[in-house]
């Protein structure tokens, strides 16, 4: 059954007929999917349960005059990427937070807006707007309602008008929910059907082999009617665990589904997805049951969007990672979270071996999957990822080296109470600084050799708002919070960016140019789609990372010179060039005839075609 699943999952659907084949198909293997997350319910109790999930979106009658949407605007919109592949070579991912930028008396999605509009045009076509949600801790991530966007984001409208010209994507923050919740009030009162999603447990032998991500409590104690009980929270007291073994909270998460897709969202984040299915005497981590939600959450997905894209975040070991494309009928794409420690260590230390060495590994992926390639985002730089791929010593001389750069480490906490570090919290731009008395020495160049990195890898390139900002550690805010993620969560007035971004010699201005002027050539390059096929040919080496993409006429050579020295490349390396001229596409350089050699300055990037 499951191999005809990938099979299916990977046909190409065109307008109209697709969402009808998406619909026959969700019909057709939801069942059998629900039978394997609820095997103590009968089947016609699980028919029931399909019939709901697939019937669930709600009518634009049924919708509070506050979410009034033009007819059929959601629809349009939807139905206008409906043709074509998910993502292609213009495709990139930009991350920020609802009120990442604001403006007095705006609410922080129209003053994103208005930003995107008229700075990141070319590298917003998907726009992830981090949790906008009601909640009440965590950046968002402890949501407190699955109906209101948060009053300082704006409304719902104001999402929909984000979407306009561009996709989005949102977080299903699926592992937990605030303390403060419905649900959570619920399982206090003890009215149901809210307080069977809360998960009740209790330190247990049981549960010794539990993975953690934190070093805080696994339970925590609530005042209910009944007495004192505890619940389970994964990442905190403030963020408590839901039932996924209750139908109902799969329920609860279709309205939500339903609520984004109306709104324009298409583009699925499935926040700490590896977490949700607690099995006693396990590890409590990428359950099977786990993937069989990604596999329940995609058919919904697919058959309200045809187009509509899943990605999985996991923050774990790189196989554990993949597993959630591998069957090719879970996950669209998935965060590639080796590369950003690794892309780190290889500019701190100048030395790329570790990478090249990684690169050459680069897995072969089912049709119509891929990786989701960042060096930023909200959270820290995780450390899991590089499990088995760098020794010790070398880790814990990048860890100190972002701790001379202001940086902090955060840790977990093992089954036998030992904490070992979890992620680096630093600002990408204040990684990149360099040691000594000038910390902006070759800074630029060191960004933006890591983010054209990511343009030349297979699958979509992702960028962080504030490290395209070139925006330093928060020193202000993290000092008010005591949050150590805060120091890379700026929020910045629209003047102020207004002005940077006018300063022709800023380096905000000039990194944003920069990747701007790139995303342009890689749209017009055949050899950086998303799909073509990559050969790292400076494998074995640790002063540059040299891949080649493409094929025949269409290949394009991808030059990263990661040290601080000039060097004298050979272009007799890439290919016979006998007869031939070579051009810098990124640069729109051409070389003389006969030239043998290429003078690489430190930190610099060449895209080379014939």
């Amino acid at each position: 059954m499951r191999q005809q699943v990938v099979e299916l999952c990977s046909i190409p659907f065109a307008i109209g007929k697709g969402m009808v084949s998406k619909q026959l198909m969700a019909h057709e293997w939801l069942p059998s999917l629900l039978t394997e997350l609820y095997e103590h319910h009968s089947s016609e109790d699980l028919n029931r349960l399909s019939s709901q999930l697939l019937h669930s979106e709600r009518s634009r009658s049924e919708r509070p005059v506050s979410e009034s949407l033009d007819p059929g605007t959601a629809d349009a919109r939807t139905d206008a990427t409906a043709t074509g592949a998910r993502w292609d070579s213009s495709s990139c991912v930009l991350i920020a937070y609802a009120d990442t930028v604001s403006a007095h008396d705006q609410p922080g999605l129209r003053c994103l807006q208005a930003l995107l509009h008229e700075h990141f045009s070319g590298l917003s076509a998907v726009v992830h707007v981090l949790p906008f949600l009601r909640a009440t801790s965590d950046g968002g991530f402890a949501v407190a309602s699955h109906e209101e966007i948060a009053q300082r984001f704006g409304d719902w409208n104001d999402l929909a008008a984000l979407a306009e010209g561009r996709q989005l994507m949102a977080d299903l923050v699926l592992n937990h929910i605030s303390a403060s919740h419905p649900w959570v009030r619920a399982f206090q009162k003890g009215e149901q059907p809210g307080a069977q999603c809360v998960l009740a447990a209790a330190p247990n032998p049981c549960w010794d082999k539990v993975v953690r991500p934190r070093s805080s409590a696994l339970f925590t104690t609530l005042a209910t009617d009944r007495g004192p009980e505890t619940v389970w929270t994964t990442f905190g007291p403030d963020q408590v665990d839901v039932n996924w073994r209750e139908p109902e909270v799969l329920l609860g998460f279709t309205r939500l589904l339903d609520l984004f897709c109306s709104y324009g969202v298409q583009w699925l984040r499935l926040d700490a997805v590896g977490f949700v299915w607690k099995q006693p005497f396990s590890d409590c981590i990428h359950q099977p049951q786990a993937h069989r939600l990604v596999e329940v959450l995609r058919l919904l997905l697919e058959s309200r969007c045809p187009q509509g894209v899943v990605v999985t975040e996991t923050n774990v070991p790189e196989q554990e990672n993949l597993s959630y494309l591998t069957t090719g009928s879970e996950a669209h794409l998935a965060y590639n979270f080796p590369l950003p420690p690794l892309v780190l260590e290889a500019c701190l230390s100048r030395r790329a071996d570790l990478l090249n060495d990684w690169l050459a590994r680069w897995p072969q992926l089912p049709q119509q999957t891929g990786l989701l390639n960042f060096t930023a985002c909200h959270d820290g730089i995780g450390l899991r990822p590089l499990e088995g791929l760098m020794e010790s010593d070398r880790l814990l001389q990048l860890l100190q080296q972002c701790e001379q750069r202001g940086g902090l480490v955060s840790h977990r906490r093992l089954a036998d109470g030992l904490e070992v570090p979890y992620e680096i919290n630093i600002s990408w731009w204040s990684a990149m600084a360099a040691p000594g008395r000038d910390p902006s020495h070759h800074q630029r160049a060191r960004f933006l050799l890591t983010q054209l990195l990511l343009l030349t890898l297979p699958g979509v390139p992702a960028f962080y708002l504030p490290a395209l900002l070139a925006t330093p550690n928060d020193n202000a805010r993290f000092r008010i919070s005591g949050h150590r993620r805060d120091l890379n969560r700026p929020q910045f007035q629209l003047d102020r960016l207004e002005r940077l971004l006018a300063d022709l010699e800023s380096d905000t201005s000039q990194v944003v140019a920069a990747l701007q002027q790139a995303m342009a050539v890689r749209r017009g390059q055949a050899a950086l789609d998303p799909f073509a096929p990559m050969t790292v040919l400076s494998q074995g080496r640790s002063d540059v990372v040299i891949l080649r993409r493409g094929e025949g006429a269409s290949t394009l050579f991808a030059i990263h010179n990661f040290s601080d020295v000039r060097l004298s490349f050979p272009l007799s390396t890439l290919a016979d060039s006998s007869g031939s001229v070579w051009h810098d596409v990124l640069t729109g350089h051409s070389f003389v005839a006969g030239q043998t050699a290429l003078d690489l300055e430190p930190f610099a990037v060449h895209w080379l075609i014939r």
